[in-house]
């Protein structure tokens, strides 16, 4: 009995060591749940594996209004976004963010594979869609503060908001080089003048980490759990459109495009950005969202980019027009051209049925859509997607938290551009005194958070008024600015008599542009809201007034500019509005630069600086400093045209000399 004890414990050890190494061959062979595996062979692995359902659901992207658990799972959707004002539930929590996008993850999780959505939103000044968010100035600011690592800075605080919400992925940085003001996207622009805007491709770094030393040029790079996979933005030439208009048509030749619509793309590529968005716009009548030659050609085959290619919202639908009228031709299309996810957002069926048909029927052979699948894998597998599919709650007080309004009252400081100071020289009136006996603020926008922000804030075109968002207004930063004995008096609309007959020290306009986001912002005239100019004419026609311009670029203002004594251009500042009067009442110096040019009329657009028929009001890079205005101040004190005062002066600096080498 002993002995067949002893073969019956032989043969369990040696199936426990037959079914050990069988299950380890089985782990081996699932390399794509492997995270020692690099994330290349993974992604092979996982593509090898797939039916032609699953990989052409996970070029879908679909909006989270038609989004549920059992659509992810039942027809393995790649990917959730939400467009703007597209939200869980009104003034809706982190918390509430996380829950919605894990219950989509849950159903991408239960598939056959267990591969994992990525969700997206527009991020692109700060985590603009959520409530409490802190909300950055428009690029066009951050292109007037002209501080690569400011943005950077925006670019970490950004993806732990985005993070905190338990969302990996953003449609940012817009990198468009606007060349006509007359677009009505011309904010999310960070200049006419493509240098800048390639500096300002550090906030790749910032929402993606620092990319390793020795990394593969072109490949995608996110540091971690608290990073977000962005997006490079609109692939190409969006911003030189005729007359400006939204998603029309970019008259240039190839050098053109390159040399100024292409090389931020180049750096951001090299900075390792995960993906790339196509543009509306067509180049010399070619859509581009069917441009094989620019998106296969150039971007993929030519600089060697790696990341996946998205279209933009229904982008594929307007390849024909009107747009949808041939879907089956402009899927065709826009995969063959090269783009890997389509943004679809709400009739995935269509597509998916159209584009199965498609590769059945070899109108777009495999390898295409491989190439597409392949992509997208490779940036799921470098977030970390599949070992940390759902999001927590960890990250939930970062949303909107001081440190990070902090940053956004630092850039609001640093973008401002001082345009006039004093109708002469000697006479500046920035800084403006904090103590005084009474201070008129007038306009539309003074205290007014949504007119503030400026477009994609909270919904998609922003919002009018104090309730829909928390931040701190510009009315709302003088009152806490200024001496607590000083009186304020705030008037929308103020009439010339009575500015007239209330003896004000002097005066704070606050004028600008209504909310707008991308066809709605377009505009042949570029004048301020009504009764903006009225305000200026009566209030500073009467008393000295600092006029600040709220506005997503450069609007009609040289009929008021004799009126004014001082005059600001503050763009879209966002929540933090103290950053205004740290600089309006000298805390802080003015230091922003037009990233603009400022036309004086409007037949002259467009213009740009190097154009011969160069005439502006205020030329690219212009900006008064406050240190000059002290200056200035200084020589109108009592100094001021003493007949010996350059010879005491001379005389002092000598025997500062004298005394230092003396001491010396």
């Amino acid at each position: 009995m002993t002995g067949g004890r002893g073969g019956m414990l032989w043969v369990g050890l040696l199936v426990l060591i037959l079914w050990s190494s069988s299950n380890v061959e089985g782990e081996e062979y699932m390399k794509y749940k492997d995270p020692k595996v690099p994330v290349g062979v993974r992604a092979k692995d996982l593509l090898s594996r797939m039916t032609l359902e699953e990989k052409i659901g996970q070029m879908v992207q679909i909006d989270r209004s038609v989004a549920t658990p059992a659509v992810m799972k039942n027809y393995y959707i790649g990917s959730v976004l939400s467009g703007g004002g597209s939200t869980p539930l009104p003034q809706a929590s982190a918390a509430d963010w996380v829950n919605m996008v894990n219950d989509f993850q849950k159903g991408s999780l239960s598939t056959r594979l267990g591969i994992p959505m990525i969700y997206g939103i527009d991020a692109v000044h700060g985590h603009n869609n959520v409530f409490n968010a802190t909300i950055f100035p428009h690029n066009i600011g951050l292109g007037a503060a002209r501080d690569p690592e400011l943005v950077r800075r925006i670019g970490d605080a950004t993806a732990l908001e985005v993070r905190a919400t338990g969302i990996p992925y953003v449609f940012a940085p817009c990198i468009a080089v606007c060349r006509d003001p007359r677009w009505g996207r011309c904010y999310e622009s960070y200049s006419e003048d493509p240098k800048i805007i390639r500096e300002m491709t550090d906030i790749i770094l910032g929402l993606q980490g620092e990319i390793p030393s020795g990394s593969r040029k072109g490949v995608p790079y996110v540091a971690g759990k608290d990073k977000v996979a962005a997006c490079a933005k609109h692939f190409v030439g969006d911003g030189g459109t005729t007359k400006g208009i939204n998603e029309n048509n970019t008259l240039i030749d190839r050098h053109g495009l390159l040399s100024i619509h292409m090389p931020a793309y180049y750096d951001s590529i090299i900075k390792g950005v995960s993906t790339v968005m196509i543009s509306y716009s067509s180049w010399n009548g070619e859509r581009m969202h069917a441009n094989r030659d620019m998106i296969t050609g150039f971007l993929k085959d030519k600089i060697k980019f790696k990341g996946f290619v998205i279209s933009d919202w229904e982008g594929i639908d307007r390849i024909t027009s009107p747009p949808h009228a041939n879907y089956t031709y402009s899927v065709e299309a826009s995969i063959l051209a090269g783009i890997d996810m389509v943004m679809i957002p709400f009739n995935y069926t269509e597509f998916i049925d159209d584009l199965t048909h498609l590769v059945k029927n070899k109108f777009i052979p495999m390898d295409r859509i491989d190439d597409a699948v392949e992509r997208i894998l490779l940036v799921k597998f470098t977030l970390g997607l599949f070992e940390d599919p759902l999001a927590d709650l960890s990250l939930t007080n970062e949303v909107g938290k001081q440190e990070h309004r902090n940053l956004a009252r630092e850039a609001v400081r640093k973008s401002l551009v001082l345009l006039k100071n004093g109708k002469n020289e000697t006479d500046p009136l920035i800084p403006l005194a904090k103590k005084a006996s009474k201070i008129l603020v007038a306009g539309s926008h003074a205290d007014n958070l949504g007119y503030q922000c400026g477009g994609w804030t909270i919904s998609w075109q922003g919002f009018s008024g104090n309730n829909y968002t928390r931040g701190t207004t510009i009315l709302a930063a003088i009152n806490s600015t200024v001496d607590k004995e000083t009186e304020l008096e705030y008037l929308e609309n103020p009439d010339s008599q009575y500015v007239k007959s209330n003896n004000f020290d002097y005066a704070i306009v606050v004028v600008g542009e209504p909310p707008y986001t991308e066809s709605a912002g377009d505009s042949q005239t570029l004048t301020i809201l009504d009764p903006g100019p009225a305000v200026i004419i009566n209030v500073c026609g009467v008393i000295k007034c600092v006029v600040i311009i709220v506005s997503g670029r450069p609007i009609v203002i040289e009929p008021y500019i004799s009126s004014i004594d001082a005059l600001v251009a503050a763009w879209l500042p966002g929540t933090e509005g103290q950053g205004v009067t740290d600089v309006l009442f000298g805390d802080y110096e003015f230091t922003g630069k037009l990233p603009r040019t400022w036309f004086r009329t409007i037949d002259q657009l467009p213009m740009n600086v190097g154009d011969s028929h160069y005439d502006p009001l205020f030329p690219f890079g212009f900006g008064l400093t406050t240190h000059q205005s002290i200056v200035s101040r200084s020589k109108s004190s009592g100094f001021k045209g003493h007949p010996y005062a350059t010879l005491i002066l001379i005389f002092v600096l000598i025997g500062l000399y004298f005394q230092g080498n003396l001491l010396t």
